[in-house]
């Protein structure tokens, strides 16, 4: 089972699923770096991607169901102040009430951490979409003649 579906069963683990997306991290950016053959270096590159693009993948599903249950907690806290407040609220007033809340504000937070491991893996795209670059140009070189070239 992958993460979505345990994060979507039991919140609780997202400390152990971000966790588990930073030690991912840091071996994926060791995939970042040009060393040894560069044959096999290039031949690796469209299969690491694949594995940093499918985990970003189930990364953004889980940020999605976060907003979602954000929108759902949202949703029923704006009932409660729009029924239950002692004096009319207008709609601005009750979001400025529900931005304070417990429950919103620790779902934000689950939400910004999440956020930042999306945005990490990001990263490590980038990098591997340079160093592809870097291959090619590296490829271009030695077929122009150029075979001293080192890294």
């Amino acid at each position: 089972m992958g993460w979505y579906n345990r994060v979507a069963d039991d919140l609780g683990i997202i400390p152990q699923f971000i966790e588990t997306s930073n030690l991912k991290l840091s071996n994926h950016r060791k995939d970042t770096t040009i060393h040894g053959n560069l044959e096999q270096n290039l031949s690796r590159l469209p299969g690491i991607t694949e594995t940093v693009w499918s985990e970003l993948q189930e990364i953004e599903a889980i940020l999605e169901y976060l907003h979602i249950q954000l929108r759902k907690v949202r949703s029923g806290l704006f009932k409660k102040y729009s029924e239950n407040y002692n004096k009319a609220l207008s709609s601005r007033d009750a979001d400025k009430y529900i931005d304070g809340e417990e429950e919103v504000i620790n779902f934000e937070i689950l939400i910004n951490d999440v956020a930042l491991v999306r945005n990490n893996y990001l990263g490590i795209m980038k990098a591997l979409e340079t160093k592809g670059f870097q291959m090619s140009s590296i490829v271009k070189i030695r077929t122009a003649g150029m075979e001293d070239i080192t890294l």
